[in-house]
């Protein structure tokens, strides 16, 4: 029996939203290093991005830019092709997530075959520590998948939440299930639990009630288009609230 220690989940916003409606006029408005130094002074414990191959939202300088920015944490997410892995060991943020998105994904939706692919994720996630940077995997809710993020050497998971998100959304609590077993593995693994993708004002509380020693999660689409209705300070503040 596992019970939900009381600890604080980090909250770190992903500003790609940001980047892309920026990029969609071509100028600097909205300015994606303002925001990001906003979102830390309304209280966020830290900024995300995920730049993919085509620079579709964030740009490979933008990963650059911010490092003088983000002095809470920093944490890269992408598929670890050699470009990115040459920008992140420029950039040395706090952490990296690793995601096997293709490069023409619309976005992140599926986790690692961690089984699969456990000679590539130890030399990267090897890589990475050699550089100081901590490293978190994106994987599904398989008790199977979190054995092997085990066995690669990673720092954290973090488990992707789009199946939750829906489940909750239709009123079935039971999504949660295979989310609660990952996390108490995880925990039995001395794995860090980190958690995103479509969680929102609406499913956050009931998540972060359920899932033991939840680290941080990462949000950025859900977050933005609330905000739009409710302002951005107010909303980083609300989700802090209901993480608390």
């Amino acid at each position: 029996m596992f019970f939900n220690i009381l600890i604080m989940t980090k909250l770190s916003v992903n500003i790609n939203k940001i980047a892309t409606l920026r990029n969609s006029r071509g100028g600097n408005v909205p300015n994606l290093l303002k925001v990001a130094e906003d979102v830390q002074k309304f209280g966020a414990a830290g900024v995300t991005i995920h730049p993919r191959p085509d620079e579709r939202h964030i740009r490979y300088q933008d990963a650059r830019d911010l490092v003088q920015v983000v002095h809470t944490e920093y944490n890269i997410e992408g598929n670890p092709m050699d470009d990115f892995l040459k920008l992140v060991f420029e950039c040395k943020p706090t952490q990296v997530t690793l995601v096997p998105d293709a490069v023409d994904a619309l976005t992140s939706n599926a986790g690692w075959d961690t089984v699969k692919h456990k000679g590539f994720l130890t030399e990267v996630i090897q890589e990475c520590k050699q550089q100081g940077i901590r490293t978190s995997i994106f994987v599904d809710p398989v008790l199977s998948m979190i054995e092997g993020a085990k066995m690669v050497g990673t720092d954290r998971i973090e488990l992707y939440t789009e199946e939750f998100a829906t489940q909750y959304g239709l009123g079935n609590e039971k999504g949660i299930e295979p989310y609660i077993k990952a996390a108490e593995l995880a925990v039995e693994l001395d794995l860090g639990i980190n958690a995103g993708h479509d969680l929102s004002l609406d499913n956050i509380q009931f998540f972060k009630a359920n899932i033991p020693n939840l680290l941080e999660v990462s949000i950025g689409h859900a977050l933005i288009a609330e905000s739009l209705y409710l302002g951005l300070e107010n909303v980083v503040n609300m989700y802090i609230n209901k993480l608390s």
